[in-house]
């Protein structure tokens, strides 16, 4: 008779944001005594075999859709539709193998819709049921709804009412049944944040995203960020890399930090210039630090988040073709960044919650 819950946490591919926000699902996974196994591809299977080494890991194939490095976004999601659902399909079935050769009492997936079986309870973790789109985002949320009833569970990594950090993305339509506000899900909830630490940095540049336009985005910031007089630490987001600082100018070039690492990084650094994806969103609101955003070119809920956020007069968000870092840190002073954030036992409940059901 097995005395834990094996629990099986598999994040989608597109971005290290994924794998980020099931850090602390993990860590409370094993607070509440379930045998935690990772199911992960490329990057995001890296990154958290390096945050959890005494994890078992299983190499689940994922959807290897590249966002254009010219050209519409827009049209290159839409011709990729035949593939995404192929990919979904392909998912549902692989999984079913996983949960009967690993004898998995309970599934949460980050963002992989094909993984609402009936085998066992799931999850699915969500925080965009309104995808941001030029046209089609009634049709868009309902798909999205479909998908979603398959699942047991379905947890917005948010908070309810108008003090939310997601807009119309979890907020303007309403929530599905078996939707539950988790909270912001950050990999820095466990560390200290009343630590106080020298600041080391000016500038803290922080890489991330699905390839091409990661590389794209790395060497245009290496590039101006070397020029500057401010101290610069540049996190490139490859964790597959061995870590070494390189340095250029005032700047330093790491391949990655782990979660101990990058929460000491943020601590020391004044200002932060990162794409505004959503789990770097939540790392900043928990860190309560002022940000640069740079959405990924044609992706809509980064320009929709950055938009909203400057609306706000919280961040400042610049147009990746008209990125100027001199400027845009002389305007970021006229915006006030995130204010003190308050913990809640969202997670914990939910989790307790979702085991009591496996």
């Amino acid at each position: 008779m097995k005395s834990k819950k094996r629990i099986l946490v598999c994040p989608l591919d597109w971005g290290l944001g994924h794998a980020t926000r099931c850090i602390p699902v993990i860590h409370e996974l094993q607070k509440q005594g379930a045998e935690v196994i990772i199911a992960a591809y490329k990057r995001p299977l890296e990154l958290l075999k390096q945050e959890f080494p005494q994890l078992q890991l299983i190499v689940f194939p994922g959807y290897e859709i590249a966002y254009p490095e010219n050209g519409s976004m827009v049209l290159k999601m839409a011709f990729s539709i035949p593939k995404i659902l192929r990919k979904i399909n392909e998912e549902k079935k692989f999984l079913k193998d996983i949960v009967r050769n690993e004898k998995i009492d309970g599934v949460i997936s980050d963002n992989r819709y094909g993984l609402g079986i009936t085998d066992v309870p799931t999850v699915l973790m969500l925080h965009q049921l309104m995808i941001k789109s030029p046209f089609g985002e009634r049709l868009l949320h309902q798909i999205t709804l479909n998908y979603v009833k398959q699942f047991s569970f379905c947890w917005v990594p948010d908070f309810a009412g108008e003090n939310n950090l997601s807009g119309d993305l979890a907020h303007k339509y309403p929530l599905p049944d078996n939707a539950r506000f988790v909270g912001a899900l950050s990999r820095f909830s466990a560390f200290p944040q009343n630590k106080t630490a020298e600041k080391k940095y000016d500038l803290l540049a922080i890489i991330s995203g699905p390839e091409p336009q990661r590389t794209v985005f790395e060497k245009m910031i290496v590039k101006q960020v070397s020029q500057l007089p401010q101290q610069t630490l540049v996190v490139s987001g490859k964790p597959e890399n061995k870590v070494q600082i390189e340095k250029t100018g005032n700047a330093e070039i790491v391949s990655h930090l782990n979660a101990e690492q990058l929460f000491n990084a943020l601590s020391a650094s004044e200002l932060v210039l990162t794409r505004p994806g959503y789990s770097t969103i939540m790392d900043l609101a928990v860190m309560r630090k002022k940000a640069i955003f740079v959405p990924t070119p044609g992706q809509t809920e980064q320009e929709y988040l950055g938009k909203l956020y400057q609306q706000k007069k919280l961040h400042l968000c610049v147009k990746q073709n008209e990125l100027d870092v001199v400027k845009a840190i002389e305007q970021v002073s006229a915006f006030n960044g995130f204010s003190e954030f308050s913990e809640t036992e969202l997670l914990s409940e939910n989790v307790e919650e979702f085991l009591s059901s496996c």
